[in-house]
């Protein structure tokens, strides 16, 4: 018996990286899992590979920039299963062309990632809640930031202003969803071993955020996922902020260069 046995899950975003972990995890743990994705075709690919696996797991159509796709995935959802218990907003994304500083970012750009990433939080957490988790008088919002919502980042403006708003939006959340039972948490993964981050992020950059990092390697996606595993069945755990980053900015902020000293004092 799984610990999410019955339970009903969407995870957006999560044909590969550190949504696919979430799927697979949550699955293993017995609920249905809907793995929420643009390209439905990708999607039912992985599907079928997780339900030749005997997981269940099913997709639904979601598009971070399109608003009606965002709300029409909790409909979906709720229609088909008369329940939702878990819902994992793991989407986040920009272009490290346009999301640069305050001298050289774009307003347009700049407005368009951040309302791509409040949107996709603030409308199908409360899509969820009206049509499924206030009756059931139950469920679970888990809210994917990021280390760039916790401390600012030399680029990435619009990126780390969204998932610090993120953060600040699963709080309020959380607190107005209590009298229903229902708890808002947010997971903040640092640098992880993802497509993206290897496709993005030159290995100099890599070596370079990992010398501050005091466990010296990237988290793996299977991490994150039993962080928000924990959260998904954690019913009096809200409001929380757990950072899966090996514990990245604990230290000094010289702590790199202070390990490659010799006299360290």
């Amino acid at each position: 018996m799984g610990k999410l046995n019955g339970k009903v899950a969407i995870v957006t975003a999560s044909t590969r990286g550190i949504g696919y972990a979430c799927v697979e995890t949550l699955a293993q743990a017995g609920a249905r899992v809907y793995m929420a994705c643009r390209n439905l075709e990708v999607g039912n690919e992985k599907t079928a590979a997780l339900n030749a696996r005997g997981l269940d797991v099913k997709t639904v159509y979601f598009e971070a920039y399109d608003k009606e796709s965002i709300i029409n995935m909790i409909d979906t959802v709720a229609e088909q299963e008369g329940r939702i218990d878990i819902l994992v907003n793991n989407f986040g994304g920009t272009s490290p062309l346009q999301d640069k500083t305050i001298f050289d970012t774009d307003y347009e750009a700049f407005a368009r990632y951040v309302d791509a990433h409040f949107s996709t939080v603030f409308l199908a957490s409360q899509r969820v809640l009206e049509k499924a988790m206030i009756a059931q008088k139950s469920g679970a919002i888990i809210n994917i930031g990021s280390v760039a919502g916790l401390t600012p980042d030399t680029s990435q403006l619009a990126y780390g202003t969204s998932k610090a708003g993120i953060i600040h939006m699963s709080k309020m959340i959380a607190v107005h969803a209590a009298m229903y039972n229902v708890t808002c948490n947010v997971v903040c993964p640092g640098m992880t071993a993802t497509e993206a981050v290897k496709n993005n992020l030159s290995p100099e950059f890599q070596e370079f955020f990992l010398k501050h990092t005091p466990i010296r390697r990237m988290g793996e996606p299977q991490e994150i996922a039993d962080a928000v595993l924990y959260l998904a069945d954690a019913g009096f755990t809200t409001g929380q902020v757990i950072a899966v980053h090996g514990g990245f900015g604990i230290p000094t902020p010289v702590y790199g260069d202070m390990l490659m000293m010799k006299n360290k004092r």
